[in-house]
């Protein structure tokens, strides 16, 4: 499978001039590709193929005074940057048709130098290198500063160059990795765990263990209002404006690498001693319409299942996700009954029908694997759940929003 490495890179003062001159020019033709197609849409043409928007905005365009800066950057940047607009288009329409799975995808939009992120990709045939001493090698840019974290597992196909809101540069190689390989490093295990995830606790696992939710939004709540704070008394256009404003990114940055940090250890620990993980789906963006949405978007259930899954990929484990509306927090993990609502404040609560007490997030961790049919997996023996009816109350909307639903939904968990 194919996986990306990031480095930081460290360019000087005429290797960051260089950089701005690439992704301008980058950013340039992406628009006059959008523009071309647009063109061509409203005057009821075909919309015009990449061989001839390579031709007419790259090649042809050189040529002429308005756009003979094209030659200063490789011209391996032009044509991918010519891709990434192609891909964007296929993405639309492939959405518009109900093809590609997810949100609906709107059309392709100009990019401006304003924007947060700026990006160059190099693939192999820019013949980019990395020097015997650790430097990144780039077509007219120069030998640039890298700090390796880890060493790189194999020859990666392509690297790109990002400047991110902060300021901060990074190059970010693509990886082929071996399945065998990485199915070795991993020791072997026969053990299965189910993962409840909240907010009192980041996860609650069907071991018992409690996580603590690091809140690393919420601990940096009072730092970023006052950065806050101070950009709204800058004056706009300003230079003081624009430092005030790095400011907020790095300590947004800040947070946002603590979060994944945190969900990297946190995933590869689980992958590493489970065979088997269950998790529950969860509607996050449900969620994040309700009261509750600053605390579910700070725990980042998404990036940290996501993580899950390709890193069960990747070393031959198993992940089920079993379905939202099954009831862990109201089921007796013990006799199976299911019990009436349980609203959040009730933590603790005691089965009627075997007398049994159980704590609410552990014991839907322990229904959360056992739905997921992991209570008898045996290390690479793969168990999936059997299909099972929903009940009446718990498919269709039944004249509920999303949103309705989904608050609805974890207050009786």
């Amino acid at each position: 499978m194919q996986l990306r490495y990031a480095f930081r890179m460290y360019p000087d003062a005429g290797q960051q001039t260089a950089l701005a001159r690439a992704f301008g020019c980058a950013r340039v033709v992406f628009n006059d590709a959008v523009r071309a197609r647009e063109d061509a849409r409203r005057a009821g043409r075909p919309l015009p193929k990449a061989g001839e928007l390579s031709t007419r905005l790259i090649t042809e365009a050189k040529r002429t005074a308005a756009r003979s800066w094209l030659g200063e950057v490789s011209a391996v940047v032009l044509q991918q940057s010519l891709r990434d607009a192609e891909t964007a288009y296929k993405n639309f329409f492939a959405s518009l048709k109900g093809i590609r799975k997810g949100p609906k995808l709107g059309v392709p939009r100009f990019k401006s130098r304003k924007d947060a992120r700026q990006s160059i990709r190099f693939t192999a045939n820019a013949r980019w290198s990395i020097t015997d001493s650790g430097r990144l090698n780039l077509p007219k840019i120069g030998a640039v500063k890298v700090k390796w974290s880890r060493a790189l597992p194999a020859t990666p196909t392509s690297v790109t160059v990002i400047k991110d809101s902060a300021g901060r540069f990074f190059a970010s190689f693509v990886i082929d990795t071996d399945p065998a390989e990485d199915a070795a490093r991993m020791p072997e295990s026969d053990q299965t765990v189910g993962i409840d995830l909240g907010l009192t606790h980041f996860a609650v696992l069907s071991t018992g263990e409690k996580i603590d939710s690091p809140r690393f939004l919420r601990r940096a709540e009072k730092k970023l209002k006052k950065a806050h704070k101070e950009v709204s008394r800058k004056q706009k256009g300003s230079r003081n404006r624009e430092k005030a404003r790095l400011k907020v990114a790095r300590a947004h940055a800040k947070v946002a690498d603590a979060r994944k940090e945190f969900h990297h250890q946190l995933s590869t620990r689980l992958i590493s001693e489970n065979q088997g993980i269950a998790v529950e789906s969860l509607s996050v963006a449900g969620l994040a319409r309700t009261k509750l949405a600053k605390s579910v978007h700070d725990a980042g259930w998404t990036a940290f299942v996501s993580m899950l899954e390709y890193k069960a990929q990747r070393y031959g484990r198993i992940l089920v996700r079993i379905g939202r509306f099954e009831p862990t927090s109201r089921t007796c993990s013990t006799c199976a009954t299911v019990g009436g609502p349980k609203p959040l404040n009730i933590r603790q609560w005691t089965c009627t029908a075997c007398g049994t007490l159980h704590d609410r997030d552990h014991n839907a961790a322990l229904n959360v694997q056992q739905a997921a049919g992991l209570a008898a997996t045996v290390c690479g023996a793969p168990v999936r759940p059997e299909p099972v009816l929903a009940q009446r109350e718990e498919t269709g909307s039944h004249g509920f929003s999303t949103a309705n639903r989904a608050a609805q939904r974890h207050s009786n968990r």
